[in-house]
């Protein structure tokens, strides 16, 4: 079979997600298996897209009309992927990177939307990391709202919590760049570093206490000088959030997006304890088209002509910015694709454990997202996801 022929047959297919009745639910990997990276692929299919069955979870509720996604006409075209001397085609990223869900949006059409592993357009799926990009966007949104008045405002303004602690005097901005010079160890299969510190506690449920850790971690450095990738810098900055706006996490995103952008699905996301603090970067589970939905309101900065967000926030939070006089690779909780490539100039995208994406280019009116069942938390024996996306917008100039 050709490449344009399987392009067709992806564009409009796709594989149900639906059990068969009467089967039993799936079985699911328990928390620390997951960032072992101890799954079987079955069952990180299963565990990745029920995460709502392993910690508690608020809705995030959609409303109104649901916005179409209109097909864009063109059949897509075959993409060379160059990876460190080798050369793959879609067949060999889908494959190979164990691709749950892809979708492709050129100027807002439909590209390419293919589903995978069983899954379809009604699995949500676990977004992991890609939740902090959505934080960030809701920092924006308070912003824009009036509810935090400045980005270099202290964190302890607006979350008492972290009053008396190391993050009392962080400012949002440093909080957003994860520039905060606190002391941190992010490694996900060692169980004693401070990401499974912070994950067990998350596990046992205990209101108050994921940020009681944070405001005890010691200092490597004075705010501002140095870089170092924090998850639970982005538990402190849904603190600073819901302090600030005097609601949790997921009714601000429902009410700021999920309600007003054709949503088609209700959204999940953790909280730390039932009705407690929501959980900012990670556990947000959303269906491949609303993820999609969402990275178009990031490519326009703007929800329905209106705007959400100050003016100019995606110029600085898609850029590469300037920690201790290095560029890093980050912005304000996205991760900045080589500048290099021309074609990939401003672009930014949403990155997550096991696989998740979501790549915006606004210069080229691209959207990706890949939702993916990958069995380790950080990248191993796959195909570069960045090399995809370069050969997806050469494939779409």
């Amino acid at each position: 079979m050709k490449s344009a022929q399987f392009a067709g047959l992806l564009l409009w297919g796709f594989c149900s997600a639906a059990p068969a009745l009467g089967a039993a639910e799936p079985a699911l990997a328990s928390v620390p298996q997951l960032y072992d990276g101890a799954m079987l692929p079955g069952v990180a299919v299963a565990t990745l897209s029920h995460t709502e069955r392993l910690l508690p979870v608020r809705i995030v509720h959609r409303a109104g009309a649901v916005q179409p996604l209109r097909r864009r006409a063109a059949a897509f075209p075959p993409i060379q992927i160059q990876d460190h001397g080798n050369k793959f085609d879609l067949f060999d990223y889908l494959a190979t990177n164990r691709v749950a869900g892809l979708l492709i949006l050129k100027n807002g059409e439909v590209a390419l939307e293919h589903y995978e592993l069983g899954a379809g357009p009604e699995t949500r799926w676990s977004s992991w990391s890609l939740a902090k990009s959505i934080s960030s966007t809701l920092a924006g949104a308070a912003i824009a709202d009036g509810f935090i008045s400045s980005l270099d405002d202290p964190a302890g303004r607006y979350a008492p919590a972290l009053r008396g602690g190391v993050y009392e005097n962080v400012t949002i901005r440093q909080i957003l760049t994860m520039s905060s010079g606190v002391k941190w160890n992010e490694t996900y299969t060692d169980p004693n570093s401070d990401r499974r510190r912070l994950l067990q506690l998350q596990i046992a449920q205990k209101p108050g206490e994921l940020l009681k850790f944070m405001n005890s971690r010691g200092r490597s450095a004075p705010p501002g000088t140095i870089w170092n990738y924090n998850t639970g810098e982005s538990i402190v900055l849904g603190a600073v959030i819901e302090g600030a706006i005097h609601r949790s996490l997921a009714d601000y995103l429902s009410q700021k997006i999920w309600s007003q952008a054709g949503m088609e699905h209700d959204a999940t996301w953790w909280v730390e304890s039932p009705n407690g603090m929501g959980v900012a970067g990670t556990g947000l589970a959303a269906t491949l088209r609303d993820y999609g939905r969402f990275g178009l309101i990031a490519a326009a900065g703007r929800l329905n002509g209106k705007s959400l967000l100050p003016d100019g926030w995606f110029d600085e939070a898609g850029k590469d910015h300037l920690i201790g006089g290095k560029p890093v690779g980050y912005g304000f909780m996205w991760w900045i694709p080589d500048q290099k490539q021309p074609l990939q100039a401003g672009a930014f995208e949403a990155d997550g454990i096991f696989g998740q994406y979501i790549y915006v280019n606004r210069h080229e009116a691209l959207v990706i997202v890949v939702l993916s069942a990958r069995s380790k938390p950080s990248p191993s024996m796959q195909i570069d996801d960045a090399a995809f996306f370069l050969a997806v917008t050469q494939a779409l100039h």
